[in-house]
């Protein structure tokens, strides 16, 4: 038996219990991991509270987490018992145990703990497609980064000027700006404070923006539209505030032939080229210092229902890590 965190009904925090589930040996192709670390990460409380389903419950939440190979199925030639690795995949990841399929997962380098791996793969991997894909960014770019100082966002801003971007990001009070600030950021606006989008007019004396990085959602549209230059690109990659309301196709064309996308991450890594492509991006930028992965707090597996309601306040920063 193991522990897990799981879900009967959707709802708040509170509707996540810890249980013991009886885990059976790795089918074909699968192995089976001891997590060491589990990534927390927004997109968790959308599965939890319904805002997107699930094919069945109950469930357990959580989409990325690290640990140690303890058994191997039939037919997996790739990992051995003992090998450190690393791993997104779509819900199951609360739990001290799991079986996870073989092609999913990623080998760690030493370098590499296993808190910072959980903490760096699905955020990593999202910032890699955001900046390297879905908007190819160049020297000399400037990109706009809402939620700077959040999991995804301090990526986005290291990384951002690793690439030469110059980088402005917005926040929700001083500490949060100042965070951001560190991570790369050469200005940030307290959108709570000011109309953002006249801010960055001021900031970029009215050249604005080639790109928007938006993981806030309804609480910064249409005002992100207003940030871009003519033919720039909006990328809405989450919803912490809400989902954007359906809009006029037409709003685009009159604010400058604009770009619009709603990116997910498992559509760039459904291929296992496109997805060692990217981890060693990643792992490369992670390894060299030009981005440091900030683990800023650690809970228990137990304490997953404190965590959600602190994510869901907007009062975390950077990774938050369950330790099981």
């Amino acid at each position: 038996m193991v522990k897990a965190v799981r879900v009967h009904e959707y709802g708040g925090p509170e509707v996540m219990q810890i249980e013991d589930i009886e885990l059976p040996p790795p089918g074909p192709g699968e192995v089976r991991v001891r997590n060491h670390a589990i990534g927390v990460n927004f997109i968790d409380t959308y599965f939890r509270s319904g805002h997107y389903p699930v094919p069945r419950k109950p469930f357990i939440p959580g989409n990325e987490a690290a640990g140690e190979i303890t058994a191997i199925g039939a037919g997996v030639k790739s990992f051995a018992p003992g090998d450190r690795v690393g791993y997104t995949v779509s819900l199951g990841c609360y739990a001290q145990e799991r079986n996870v399929e073989a092609a999913r997962l990623i080998k760690l380098p030493e370098a590499i703990s296993y808190e910072t791996a959980a903490a760096m793969i699905l955020k990593g991997l999202t910032a890699q497609y955001l900046l390297r894909r879905t908007y190819k960014v160049k020297k000399g770019d400037t990109i706009l980064v809402h939620a700077a100082a959040g999991g995804v966002g301090l990526i986005l801003c290291q990384w951002g000027k690793a690439l030469g971007a110059h980088v402005i990001g917005t926040a929700g009070s001083a500490e949060k700006a100042e965070l951001a600030k560190r991570a790369g950021a050469e200005s940030v606006i307290l959108y709570n404070e000011v109309d953002f989008a006249e801010a960055v007019k001021a900031l970029t004396r009215g050249k604005l923006c080639n790109v928007v990085y938006d993981g806030v959602g309804k609480k910064t549209f249409p005002g992100s539209l207003d940030c871009l230059r003519p033919l720039g690109m909006f990328v809405s990659f989450g919803s912490a505030s809400g989902p954007i309301d359906a809009f006029d196709l037409g709003l685009l064309s009159r604010k400058g032939s604009l770009f619009a996308t709603r990116p997910m991450l498992y559509s760039y890594i459904a291929k296992r080229s496109d997805l060692d492509r990217m981890t060693n991006d990643l792992i490369n930028v992670v390894t060299s210092g030009e981005v440091r992965i900030p683990v800023n707090a650690t809970y228990r597996l137990d304490e997953a229902v404190t965590v959600h309601k602190a994510l869901e306040a907007r009062e975390t920063t950077g990774a938050t890590v369950l330790l099981p």
